[in-house]
């Protein structure tokens, strides 16, 4: 599953930069910034979790949910701004803020873990 989840940073990191080149040349305006950054930052997120994971620092079960939801959350909001943006509609109803609570959920949850981490030792 780890391996899963760098090929995924991979791919979010490689979107990350299209559609920041993007927003700059073929949509300026139209929210696809911000989807990079979300993807970006998520990117190396995921990829810190994974590491954190490897080293046994958290708890890989309660991680890999997670860096999961990072990757789901990261995937609806900045896929419905650029479905927005070069399609012309969401991809469904309220996707992008959807994604947006996971993320801030999945941060909870990775506070959560830390917390267990502190406790247990």
């Amino acid at each position: 599953m780890i391996l899963t989840m760098i090929l995924l940073t991979g791919l979010m990191g490689a979107s990350g930069i299209a559609l920041a080149a993007a927003a700059t040349h073929a949509a300026p305006g139209l929210g696809l910034d911000n989807a990079a950054y979300i993807l970006l930052l998520h990117a190396v997120a995921v990829l810190s979790g994974a590491a954190l994971v490897q080293q046994r620092l958290l708890q890989r079960p309660l991680m890999l949910l997670v860096l999961s939801a990072w990757v789901l959350g990261s995937a609806l909001f900045s896929g419905d701004i650029a479905f927005r943006a070069f399609v012309g509609y969401h991809l469904f109803p309220l996707t992008a803020p959807t994604g947006g609570i996971i993320l801030i959920v999945a941060w909870l949850g990775l506070a959560v873990t830390a917390i267990v981490a502190l406790v247990r030792s």
